[in-house]
C-alpha cells in the first residue's frame, strides 16, 4: 500500500482524508498521494458527510467521536483531521494500513 502521511505532535496525530460521499457502503478504499481515501453512504449536504466521517473513523479506530476533529476542509472532500489519544502507529494498525 502507498505511503500514508501522518504528522504527530503533542496535540495528537494529523492526517489527510479524501471523502467520497453518496457511496453504496462505508469503506476505506486505500491511500493515494499520502491521503486516506474513504467512501461514505451519507450525502454531502449540511455537514452530514463530516459527521458520518467522524462516526465511521471513531468506530474503525475504537475511540470516542470527540477525539476526532476536522481542522481544515469542512466544506470540501479533502479534509485534515486531528486524532487525539492514539499514536500514528496505532492508527496505522487499527486502520489495517500496514507498517510505516
Amino acid at each position: 500500500m502507498p505511503e500514508f502521511i501522518f504528522r504527530e505532535d503533542e496535540q495528537g496525530v494529523t492526517l489527510k482524508v479524501r471523502v467520497q460521499p453518496g457511496a453504496s457502503r462505508d469503506e476505506i478504499i486505500g491511500v493515494a498521494e499520502g491521503t486516506l481515501r474513504i467512501r461514505l453512504t451519507s450525502p454531502p449536504v449540511e455537514g452530514a458527510a463530516n459527521k458520518h466521517c467522524i462516526r465511521f473513523l471513531s468506530k474503525k479506530l475504537r475511540i470516542a467521536q470527540s477525539r476526532i476533529s476536522i481542522l481544515r476542509g469542512e466544506r470540501g472532500r479533502e479534509k485534515t483531521l486531528l486524532v487525539q489519544g492514539l499514536t500514528s502507529a496505532e492508527i496505522r494498525d487499527r486502520l489495517s494500513l500496514g507498517p510505516a
